[in-house]
């Protein structure tokens, strides 16, 4: 039987590689197959240990470096930053290093290093765990750190650092007339479910019978604020994957949803099927939409630095370069989506952004070139909602430091404008 672990292993390099290397998000990577060829488990077990090593990658080059003379290539690099985080996390020496030691001898340019990796990690499964725990929780890169600081003070990004460091567990959202108690689970202040080891997906109770979808309690929120309701006509702007279509629809809506990806929205179409819930779906840019509606959702595209507990690739594969046309995009967006919104009507805009150019400073700068557009901040009152995340503007600022004793949530903005009638 062909070793399983080791095949996890291979993948979640190859992973590493990709990212670190190539500068491509891991979402890319799973979309183009990297996995396809791993048993379910394993494919979970790959992207878990690529994720591992990405939190921990700042405390695994520390470790390392009193074992390297000079850095091995990057493919080897990531062998022995994936062994290093598995053995301080408690892995097993012999399964461990042996898996690494013949996936670096099958290499077929650094094969020659196997005897190194072999060494390094035997030192690092004698000597590292002790030191890991003694060592900082792992920053963010410098071009993203210093922009968050400036925005919420260098107290609050070392809670945020901590929140990203633990990861996220799952957050699902159930269907109206699901019981509660179908997943056990926490019941969170704004209604999501909690669990914290839930295992495959797929296999949970209540998910091939469509009484629930995963989705992030923050990103809960904005469809909620939006208050959808039977015979209301409401556009969805890019909305795959398509947590917040899922809830438009469950509350008797009639739903345009749009996005650019044909792959993400396949997946929308899976889930729609799977929860016996309908909407319309179309394949689109966002700034050619055309039409009048009651309410729409715009949940634009933004730098995701609000999800980095959930996608620790992202500061490691983006360097910030892009900022500047995703906020030009985002301010033709809601533009655009204003001109679709009938006079009377309200709109959700919405970003899983850090950054206060993707969230605050938009509306700011929305309600300063729509005479009719105003904030409705009673909007905002719904259960679970702290007071204190309300914005000078009247939106929510959410933040992954956020119920701390809870296991946090995504960074989000949102905020609901009303159209005069």
């Amino acid at each position: 039987m062909a070793n399983s672990g080791q095949g996890a292993r291979r993948s979640a390099v190859y992973l590493l590689d990709q990212i670190l290397g190539e500068g491509r998000l891991m979402a890319e990577c799973l979309s183009a197959g990297a996995l396809d060829h791993l048993a379910p488990e394993d494919r979970a077990r790959a992207q878990r240990l690529a994720s591992d090593t990405l939190r921990g990658l700042e405390r695994a080059d520390r470790l390392l470096g009193k074992y390297l003379r000079k850095p091995p290539p990057l493919s080897v690099r990531n062998a022995l930053r994936l062994g290093t985080v598995e053995l301080c996390h408690g892995g097993a020496a012999h399964g461990v290093v042996n898996d690494l030691v013949q996936i670096v001898g099958s290499h077929r340019r650094h094969n020659q290093l196997k005897g190194m990796v072999n060494a390094v990690l035997r030192k690092v499964a004698a000597d590292g765990p002790a030191a890991w725990s003694a060592m900082r929780v792992p920053r963010l890169p410098k071009w993203l750190r210093a922009p968050l600081v400036q925005a919420w003070g260098a107290e609050a990004v070392a809670a945020m650092e901590i929140a990203h460091f633990a990861g996220a567990p799952l957050d699902i959202t159930l269907k109206p007339g699901a019981g509660s108690d179908v997943l056990g689970g926490v019941t969170l202040p704004t209604g999501s479910i909690r669990l914290t080891a839930p295992g495959q997906v797929s296999a949970l109770p209540g998910f091939a019978e469509g009484q629930w979808w995963v989705q992030d309690a923050a990103a809960a929120l904005p469809a909620r604020i939006l208050g959808a309701a039977p015979g209301m006509r409401v556009l969805d702007l890019c909305a795959a994957p398509g947590g917040k279509t899922l809830q438009l629809a469950a509350a008797g809506a009639e739903v345009v949803a749009v996005d650019n990806s044909e792959q993400r929205m396949r997946r929308l179409r899976e889930n729609l099927s799977r929860t016996g819930l309908t909407a319309d779906l179309r394949i689109g840019d966002a700034l050619e939409q055309a039409g009048v509606y009651d309410a729409i959702l715009l949940d634009a595209p933004c730098s995701a630095t609000g999800t980095i507990r959930r996608h620790p690739d992202l500061p490691h594969a983006k360097d910030g370069g892009d900022f500047d046309a995703l906020i030009a995009l985002q301010s033709q967006m809601l533009a655009h989506a204003w001109s679709l919104l009938r006079p009377g009507g309200h709109m959700v805009y919405c970003t899983c952004s850090l950054l206060p150019d993707e969230g605050e400073v938009q509306v700011e700068e929305a309600l300063a070139a729509h005479p009719d557009m105003s904030v409705d901040r009673a909007a905002l009152d719904l259960p679970g909602v702290d007071a204190s995340w309300a914005t000078s503007e009247g939106g929510l600022r959410l933040r992954p430091d956020f119920w701390p004793d809870l296991g946090g949530m995504d960074g989000f903005y949102m905020a609901c404008l009303r159209k005069s009638g």
